[in-house]
């Protein structure tokens, strides 16, 4: 049983609605637009809201949109074919009034099609209905059924049988292959006239074996021998005590300490090493995020290589263009087939992920398929400018996050602003932490590094030497004695939900307006560090949960993304559990044009991309630029 049946124009005048049960269809049909039109996810044509399913189909040519709900628990196999069938004859029935394509008509538009719709609703029923259930087969329709009861019967006997039968080939078969060897080796005893065998026959199979192993012992008996009496000679002298080692610059190994750092107790500041700021700082506005540029220093020669040959060949690039032009018909299926299967080619070459190059390439063909083309336009300037279009509303989901406000909005509340950092192992969580902190630090803002990855060796005095670093490009005295940035640290093997608990309250006391926490690094498929983070996230309660990624991973960007989301949900003890609010993609400056790690992040979660790692100082943080981005995934 359907629950709704609705047609709208793509501007959003509702032209006809059927309503099967008492509940309204406009929060599904709304959370259909809103999720799936406007963000360019048409790949499939089937939407999941609450308890209903939707499925859809879109008219480009006439700009209709064909909507039918129905409970997910239900399997309807007909609804495919009642939207096709619907969308036929109300296109047919109703042609003129649509294609005057003014609202004011369609909205005095009458369009009487409740009886048509409900002869056709009873026609797809009645079809599902007709085809036959498919039957178990029978015993007798197998192919076990015609072999004869003998041939299933096994005795003791015919194995035994078999297998003789199969020793006796395979001995046939040895004495053949052993033949013209035997016959090669017997050939110098017939030389020197001795009796080969019996009757001067061939040898016996014994006779062989032991002439094989004399002439083997003839061969190998020196070797042995000398081997022999080498491991003789080569018997173990008595070990001495081994002497130091003294190198050529006066070091020696048998030094009793090794550490030379200065020792340091609890309470007192380290020693300040001297280390050039400018080249830990970087170069570049640190209070301002730059926008990402993707262009490479073979743009510029490709650019200048190109100019020259433009200029000469004009006359025969006019002709060029007008070849392969399409005029003004509606394209079809098949018109773009061969040139989105070379999108897709080109978009896995860009390191996005197979199955979203797929779902992209399937959304642009319901977005273009029976939309009328310009005169002057061909299918692959058409597609392509679909895709760009696509790929730059994907880079530009529905919230976008903005920290500066959203931190001062905060310090008017007088609480501290909480950022959480999550990801796997070895992807930069640690070092971009310390690129936003000196970021927020530019812009006027004390940071709490939060030091809750209690598990790797070496993250706290990592954490630590960057805290340092920051202290020593914002020392106090330039903030009227204010500490900028300091660390929060219980050491390892505790609870890092109780240490982030502290860091949340002690950056409350203390007056601090963001608090950072970094988490230990952890595998998608890890369910006890999974259940930690969780923990920590759902008792904390933090502003905001980043998710950092490599821009070098492909396919793996959705299965960690996908797996962290579950993760968080199941683990979570919460009603409404939280998810990744955001996106940090690191590593960007290493992969030159192979810009589709960035596509297949937002694009699985409709999450942001907050920030992008592109060096290793501190102002090699920038904003994502999504034309920018689009630009380079397309270059050819």
């Amino acid at each position: 049983m359907l629950d709704f049946f609705t047609i709208f124009s793509k501007g959003g005048l509702v032209l006809w609605c059927f309503q099967g049960v008492s509940d309204s269809c406009t929060g599904p049909v709304n959370a259909l637009i809103r999720s799936v039109l406007l963000q360019e996810r048409g790949g499939n044509n089937s939407f999941t809201h609450e308890a209903l399913t939707l499925k859809y189909k879109l008219d480009n040519q006439f700009e209709l949109v064909f909507v039918v709900g129905f409970q997910k628990i239900l399997t309807l196999t007909y609804v495919d074919k009642l939207i096709d069938d619907v969308h036929r004859l109300f296109r047919d029935k109703y042609r003129t009034e649509i294609q005057q394509q003014s609202a004011l008509s369609l909205l005095n538009g009458t369009f009487d099609f409740q009886n048509d719709f409900l002869r056709l609703l009873r026609e797809a029923e009645e079809s599902s209905k007709i085809r036959a259930p498919t039957t178990m087969k029978k015993f007798e329709d197998s192919e076990k059924s015609k072999k004869p009861v003998r041939s299933m019967i096994e005795t003791r006997g015919e194995k035994t049988k078999e297998k003789t039968k199969n020793n006796k080939k395979k001995g046939a078969k040895k004495e053949g292959s052993d033949g013209p060897l035997a016959t090669s080796k017997t050939a110098p005893a017939e030389k020197s006239g001795l009796p080969v065998g019996p009757e001067n026959g061939e040898l016996s199979k014994e006779e062989l074996i032991r002439r094989k192993r004399e002439e083997f012992i003839q061969k190998h008996g020196k070797g042995l021998d000398k081997s022999s009496k080498s491991t003789k000679s080569d018997t173990p002298k008595e070990k001495g005590k081994k002497a130091p080692r003294v190198w050529e610059l006066g070091g020696c190994a048998n030094k009793e300490v090794l550490d030379y750092s200065a020792p340091t107790t609890n309470g007192t500041p380290e020693a300040a090493l001297s280390e050039d700021i400018n080249l830990i700082r970087g170069t570049g506005p640190g209070g301002q995020l730059q926008d990402l540029d993707c262009s490479s220093s073979d743009d510029e020669g490709a650019t200048q290589n190109t100019k020259p040959s433009a200029t000469k060949g004009a006359l025969g690039g006019m002709f060029g263009m007008l070849k392969g032009l399409v005029g003004s018909k509606s394209l079809s299926r098949e018109d773009m087939e061969s040139v989105l299967d070379k999108m897709r080619d080109h978009l896995i070459a860009k390191n996005v992920a197979a199955d979203i190059a797929v779902q992209l390439c399937e959304s642009v063909a319901n977005k273009l398929e029976g939309k009328v083309m310009g005169t002057f336009s061909t299918v692959t300037s058409t597609v392509k400018q679909a895709l760009q279009e696509s790929l730059v509303q994907i880079l530009q989901p529905q919230r976008r996050v903005d920290m500066l406000r959203d931190i001062m909005d905060a310090q008017r509340r007088q609480r501290p602003y909480v950022v959480t950092f999550c990801g796997v192992n070895g992807v930069g969580k640690s070092t971009n932490l310390a690129k936003i902190s000196f970021w927020l630090l530019e812009n006027g803002f004390s940071v709490l590094i939060a030091a809750c990855d209690t598990f790797r060796a070496g993250a706290v005095e990592q954490l630590r030497t960057h805290t340092r670093r920051l202290t020593a490009l914002h020392p106090p005295e330039k903030h009227g004695g204010r500490t900028m940035v300091q660390l929060f640290e219980k050491g390892y093997g505790k609870d890092a939900a109780g240490i982030a608990m502290e860091a949340i309250a002690f950056a409350r006391n203390q007056g601090f307006d963001v608090v950072l926490v970094d988490t230990a690094g952890r595998m998608q498929d890890n369910a006890p560090l999974m259940t930690a983070l969780a923990k920590l996230i759902t008792v904390n309660t933090p502003d905001l949960v980043l998710f950092v990624g490599e821009a070098l991973v492909g396919n793996e960007a959705v299965d960690q993304l996908v797996k962290f989301n579950r993760a968080l949900a199941d683990h979570s003890m919460a009603q409404t559990p939280r998810l990744i609010d955001g996106i940090v993609l690191t590593k960007f400056d290493t992969i030159d044009d192979k810009v589709g790690a960035a596509i297949s992040m937002t694009y699985i979660t409709s999450k942001p991309i907050v920030f992008v790692g592109t060096g290793q100082t501190y102002c090699d943080l920038r904003s994502l630029n999504a034309k920018a981005v689009v630009a380079a995934l397309m270059k050819a």
